[in-house]
């Protein structure tokens, strides 16, 4: 965690200086957890991705069936070299898996063949790393160099809340330079309707010095506390939540005035754990389900004050 914090975003800065949080003096028409944030907009069209959007952006592939009957889910994933503004001013040297971070959420069925076209247009080896099980050979621990590519293909299991990333040597920096996403595998039995929503708890070391300066859920500080999630009143919500921040070793999710089941790793459908605060170490990843009863804004962020206070916070506003 850095001493050095979120840079100040004001005029007549350098473009990549260190963005500091401004500080804003609380009003009677906002909350005082209102007063570090940040100021203006990140380009989302440059960025390639709105962490809003994200959300929602599940990627159920090219689907197809094979002559055994089994279901075929194809996907394209390439390794590119991006700028990302992370937060107003304030681009980021990434590394990515088709130029956004997180890379694509992958979605399937429990069963499903799934096979991962991946092209290295990088400027380093790269490769893909699933969490689930599957053969040695599609562990995605051999480099791939730049500018070849491979074909990772299994059947996807078990069902629940995965991940995949790069694991090529050194792992802190190609993790930290973005290189992960999401892999969702569906039971065969479905999960009771709900608002569905994606969140990837990450951070970024603007300065290198192997401590994060910005704080985010998918990937861009303080957004969710401008563009709050909107929920319905008593509707079931299910939140994807994944934790893949580099160089701090837990990170946590509190939501406020409000209780959730937790479902760890997702791989089992009853929870044993009712709770407002969850802590999760790199990789770890739980489904979290809940029902807000009454209207309003409601935050939630980590339960880490240095990691809310640069950019790991939002609201849920929940509407009649």
């Amino acid at each position: 965690m850095s001493g050095v914090g979120l840079a100040a975003v004001v005029a007549g800065r350098p473009p990549n200086d260190p963005v500091r949080v401004r500080a804003q003096p609380p009003s009677d028409h906002a909350p005082a957890h209102d007063a570090n944030t940040t100021v203006g907009e990140v380009n989302h069209a440059a960025n390639g991705f709105d962490p809003t959007k994200l959300l929602y952006a599940w990627d159920y592939g090219k689907v197809s069936t094979l002559p055994t009957g089994q279901t075929l889910r194809e996907y394209r994933l390439t390794a590119v070299d991006k700028d990302i503004e992370i937060a107003p001013g304030v681009k980021f040297p990434a590394w990515t898996y088709n130029g956004r971070i997180p890379g694509p959420t992958l979605r399937c069925t429990e069963g499903d063949r799934v096979r991962i076209h991946f092209a290295n247009g990088g400027s380093h080896p790269h490769s893909i790393h699933f969490h689930g099980i599957h053969p040695a050979e599609m562990d995605g621990v051999d480099p791939i160099p730049v500018g070849q590519s491979f074909v990772y293909e299994f059947d996807a299991a078990p069902f629940g809340l995965h991940l995949y990333h790069c694991h090529v040597f050194p792992l802190k920096r190609h993790l930290h330079k973005g290189l992960y996403g999401g892999f969702v595998v569906d039971p065969k039995q479905d999960r009771s309707p709900a608002r569905e929503l994606f969140m990837l708890m990450n951070g970024f070391d603007t300065d290198f010095d192997g401590e994060n300066d910005v704080y985010a859920v998918n990937t861009v500080g303080f957004h969710f506390m401008h563009h709050p999630v909107p929920i319905g009143l008593g509707e079931l919500v299910r939140v994807y939540l994944v934790n893949m921040l580099e160089f701090d070793l837990i990170n946590g999710f509190h939501l406020h005035a409000n209780f959730f089941d937790v479902y760890r790793t997702g791989t089992r459908l009853q929870t044993n754990e009712y709770t407002d605060t969850i802590i999760l170490g790199q990789a770890e990843r739980a489904i979290l389900e809940f029902r807000i009863n009454y209207p309003g804004r409601y935050m939630f962020h980590a339960h880490i004050s240095e990691f809310a206070e640069l950019g790991w916070v939002g609201f849920f506003e929940v509407r009649p």
